[in-house]
């Protein structure tokens, strides 16, 4: 179990995990950095070595840097990445779920970068993504350090204070935030439809 194995290594060794495992799942490699944030936010709950500010520091450093990195990727490799990514990870990056995902970023560019970091998929595809469709790297950066940090703090403080609960309640965490996006757009779209037909 990730929990008990986290607790055998020195506290530094627990930041890297979370930075790293994070990191890399921002570039676009599925890997589990919610997992990994809980687990070490929780440890951190009942474990006087380890640190919940380090923890979402770490996590918060791995999100801007992995996004990054995977900006960079996406601007090197352009759409061929999500080509080669549906072949290796064929349940993560189906055609489908890749078209759903630009036509969100198409819409709402920053701000789908901002909330796609509290959810599963767009976590993963959010660098990358943001460089295919042209998004400027100063306005990807900011939105990307603004979810990192929100999503990042955010989750540990939850799972920091309110302890093991939070460990069943964040799972469905994800969802939770599909729906608050899914309402923000539509509530976006209703307004600029209303701005429109005042016009």
């Amino acid at each position: 179990m990730l929990s008990e194995w986290l607790e055998t290594v020195p506290p530094l060794l627990v930041y890297v995990v979370v930075g790293l495992v994070v990191g890399i799942e921002s570039t676009g490699v599925p890997l589990p950095g919610e997992v990994v944030l809980v687990a070490a936010a929780l440890m951190a709950s009942h474990h006087d070595g380890v640190s919940p500010l380090w923890v979402g520091v770490a996590a918060s450093a791995g999100a801007i840097l992995g996004d990054s990195a995977g900006y960079a990727l996406g601007k090197r490799f352009g759409s061929r990445i999500f080509g080669w990514a549906g072949e290796k990870f064929p349940r993560h990056f189906s055609a489908d779920k890749v078209d759903r995902a630009q036509a969100l970023f198409r819409r709402h560019g920053a701000w789908a970068v901002f909330f796609g970091r509290f959810v599963a998929l767009l976590r993963i595809l959010s660098g990358p993504l943001a460089a295919t469709m042209g998004m400027h790297y100063g306005k990807f950066l900011l939105a990307n350090a603004a979810g990192g940090v929100a999503w990042a703090g955010g989750t540990t403080a939850a799972v920091y204070f309110v302890g093991e609960a939070a460990e069943r309640y964040l799972k469905d965490f994800s969802w939770i935030a599909l729906v608050v996006v899914l309402l923000a757009v539509v509530g976006l779209s209703v307004r600029g439809r209303l701005r429109r037909s005042r016009r």
